[in-house]
């Protein structure tokens, strides 16, 4: 070989063996697919998804003349929806096409006592589908959205898009934390809420409200002042710290359908 190619070929040897070097020395990127971890599911709009019909407003429930003191943004445990059959009514978007975590019940505007202003206008026709289709990794339930526009939404915006986008905001900013990563035997009212409180900075261990159903982990609810600062919740923060629970695995479907 003559002197010059062989200077070349070591040259690009060297070359190749430093990046393989590197190559194994640096963490493998994972699967660009949203994990429990990150964005709390593994999310695929289904092709079919159609808004839900709007419902009459119920007249007991509606309440437009409480003034907001705060809003909740409403974090829940989709396997447990799925598992009891309750919060959610499309069983199958959220529990049988995917496999959520966390997911977003509802931003919530709150009175100051016990009594939050609900179904303050009429929610008019059903959400349009782009709608329903841009926010459905975040609230995966045709039926959840129609609801939570019709039963809150109206409570603070003039349209579903501006609802939704408002809560999008706030859900995007949130860090999700690993709830699986808690060991069983550790799982308690209060490591829930430390994980919140963990994986966001400024969010207060008091403006954490933790939501259950016989023993099982349903959902956080976070207070935030009516300009959406983080703030303490004013009436309670829901289960006891030392309170355990159980927490519904990833995966599982099935159960009786009922509105939230």
């Amino acid at each position: 070989m003559r002197p010059t190619l062989l200077i070349q070929s070591r040259v690009l040897g060297a070359i190749v063996g430093a990046a393989l070097l590197l190559g194994a020395c640096e963490p493998r990127l994972s699967s660009p697919v949203m994990t429990a971890a990150t964005e709390g599911a593994t999310c695929a709009v289904p092709a079919d998804l159609q808004p839900a019909r709007p419902y009459p407003i119920p007249a007991d429930e509606a309440a437009p003349d409480v003034p907001v003191a705060f809003n909740m943004l409403a974090v829940s445990w989709s396997p447990q929806a799925c598992r009891s059959g309750k919060d959610y009514p499309d069983e199958r978007y959220q529990c049988a096409q995917n496999q959520f975590g966390l997911t977003l019940h509802g931003l919530w505007p709150n009175g100051a006592d016990n009594k939050h202003p609900r179904y303050c206008a009429a929610p008019g026709p059903a959400i349009p589908v782009a709608t329903v289709k841009k926010h459905f990794c975040m609230t995966p339930s045709p039926s959840l959205q129609q609801h939570e526009w019709a039963a809150h939404g109206t409570c603070g915006w003039d349209s579903p898009e501006a609802y939704f986008e408002q809560a999008a905001r706030m859900w995007n900013g949130l860090n999700k934390p690993d709830l699986e990563a808690i060991p069983a035997e550790r799982l308690t009212a209060g490591a829930i809420r430390d994980a919140f409180v963990a994986a966001n900075p400024g969010l207060p261990r008091d403006g954490v409200f933790i939501a259950t159903t016989d023993g099982w982990f349903r959902e956080a609810r976070l207070c935030y002042s009516k300009t959406y600062q983080p703030t303490a919740c004013p009436r309670g923060l829901g289960a006891p710290d030392r309170e355990r629970l159980k927490l519904a695995p990833t995966g599982v479907s099935g159960g009786a359908q009922t509105a939230p």
